[in-house]
């Protein structure tokens, strides 16, 4: 198969649990969005986060949906 044309036609005779498998694999070849370093803060700061959250300190839902509102017109 030399093709995109010849691909998509195999592709398109595949069973559906085949095309899942093959979806997966295709989406796995892609590379992360995030850098590994990059990613390890971002986890990171989602751990600060919701331990502050549970400590008590954070700002309530009503004054985000404020702000975000504010956000949107800027």
């Amino acid at each position: 198969m030399s093709s995109m044309a010849e691909i998509q036609e195999a592709i398109g005779q595949l069973p559906a649990k085949e095309k899942s498998a093959l979806a997966a694999w295709l989406q796995s070849q892609e590379e992360p969005i995030l850098s590994k370093r990059e990613e390890a803060a971002l986890l990171a700061s989602l751990d600060e986060a919701a331990a502050q959250l549970d400590a008590g300190q954070g700002i309530p839902i009503e004054r985000v949906r404020e702000m975000i509102g504010r956000w949107v017109t800027k």
